[in-house]
């Protein structure tokens, strides 16, 4: 099984990483590939640096882990990032003998019938779901039996909550010429402070 972690990246923090390599333990899985958006569809741009510095900071945050792995997929794509897209490119690219898992927020899933042809999704790839210390558990355990029962969908809940960093948060911190370290792996840090980025210049 392939984890697959989408997202902004803006930038890579330590609660990424951490959720990513619990579940690549509890689930058994071969590698995590992470996947960061050219065009976010549900997310705004505002505060979006260029996708060359967050493709180079993951790079940076995941090069140390033999599993994992930066994937430039949606790079390549016109348009805005969509999931089943990238899900299509990489059932081609990893053969539909390897099952693909897209690790999601408990947030996330509970919008999850808001995602473009996500019908599809659910026929392509199992979903890992994290929790968020503040989930409507009910509400998840809900939305779970619905897609399952409509959809056949596969999906498994992380005995891991998502650690409590913020991407926002750090940019401000930087904004304001606060330290990040312990938030970002230090070639991360390293990198921003480098490239002058999030200083609102």
């Amino acid at each position: 099984m392939i984890g697959i972690m989408g997202g902004t990246f803006n930038p890579i923090h330590y609660g990424h990483l951490l959720i990513c390599e619990h579940i690549r333990e509890e689930f058994s899985l071969e590698k995590v590939l992470f996947v960061p958006a050219k065009i976010p569809p549900h997310k705004g741009s505002d505060g979006l640096i260029g996708t060359e510095h967050r493709m180079a900071m993951v790079e940076l945050a995941v090069s140390s882990n033999p599993w994992f792995e930066l994937s430039d997929v949606e790079m390549k794509m016109e348009g805005p990032s969509y999931t089943v897209e990238t899900l299509k490119i990489l059932t081609e690219e990893y053969g539909k003998d390897n099952r693909l898992c897209l690790i999601i927020g408990a947030d996330s899933l509970v919008q999850f019938s808001t995602w473009k042809r996500y019908e599809e999704i659910l026929r392509m790839a199992d979903l890992i779901v994290a929790r968020r210390p503040d989930t409507n558990n009910r509400l998840l355990d809900m939305t779970i039996d619905r897609l399952r029962e409509e959809h056949g969908a596969r999906i498994h809940v992380s005995s891991t909550d998502i650690y409590d960093f913020s991407s926002t948060r750090i940019r401000n911190r930087v904004k304001n010429g606060l330290s990040v370290k312990y938030m970002v792996p230090e070639t991360v840090e390293r990198y921003i402070l480098e490239h002058g980025l999030y200083t609102g210049e």
